[in-house]
């Protein structure tokens, strides 16, 4: 195996909140099979602000009622939460009643959103072991050798490197000024408890892919303020 280039050392951004335990998973799940449900989940979760049922209802097009069974059902499988809060400018007594507000409870779900992708890093850090066993060096070595090469083959099959981020789950995003943001971070569990060795195998998996889709115009940089990965790509000078 070739030697992979030097990364930057990465750190994860942390996130507040807590992973579904499995059953919890399986529920939001099979939940999320509906696709009238599915598609009011990602509705809320992508708007930005807390909605009501009467901004859903017009936003897909349904029906009130219809909407209102939906949205029960993920408060209850705690993929949404709910609040109270008056609409417009008026306060005090004869201002009506609270609406009922809708907003997304960013828990893991594997299989929808956000995606992730312990499989991979499992695969990488098992191979890792083995080449650090068979050819007697440094494990840490042994996993940015072993991430990389994975990167480059990603990378070489993707054919760009947006393409690459996109298919892995990563959520690629704009930063405006011709770089891009992660707004996922694939192995974000692991991340939490082993920081230092997940964001070395992601920094050496992203150069990788850097160099196996033949990207020139980017550069792999630290991010730990804007995105939920510890790693963003940055215009090359």
């Amino acid at each position: 195996m070739n030697q992979p280039v030097q990364q930057p050392s990465l750190q994860p951004v942390a996130e507040t909140h807590a992973g579904f335990d499995d059953a919890q998973r399986l529920r939001a799940l099979a939940s999320l099979g509906d696709p009238v449900r599915k598609q009011l989940f990602e509705l809320v979760l992508n708007s930005g602000q807390a909605l009501s049922c009467e901004d859903c209802a017009e936003s897909l097009g349904l029906p009130r009622s219809t909407i209102r069974v939906h949205l029960d059902r993920l408060v209850d499988e705690h993929l949404l939460l709910v609040e109270f809060r008056k609409i417009g400018d008026r306060t005090g007594p004869g201002s009506g009643r609270p609406t009922k507000l809708y907003t997304a409870a960013h828990h893991e779900v594997s299989a929808s959103v956000p995606s992730r992708h312990y499989d991979l890093a499992a695969q990488l850090l098992a191979a890792a072991v083995q080449h650090s066993i068979d050819d007697s060096v440094d494990i840490q070595q042994a996993l940015a050798v072993v991430a990389h090469d994975e990167g480059k083959r990603m990378g070489r099959a993707a054919g760009t490197i947006q393409e690459m981020l996109a298919s892995t789950g990563y959520e690629p995003e704009s930063d405006g000024e011709g770089g891009t943001i992660m707004a996922n971070c694939p192995f974000h569990r692991l991340s939490l408890e082993h920081t230092s060795v997940v964001c070395s195998l992601n920094g050496a998996l992203l150069g990788g892919a850097l160099e196996g889709c033949g990207d020139s115009l980017h550069d792999l940089a630290p991010d730990r303020e804007i995105s939920h990965c510890c790693a963003r790509l940055v215009p090359r000078n």
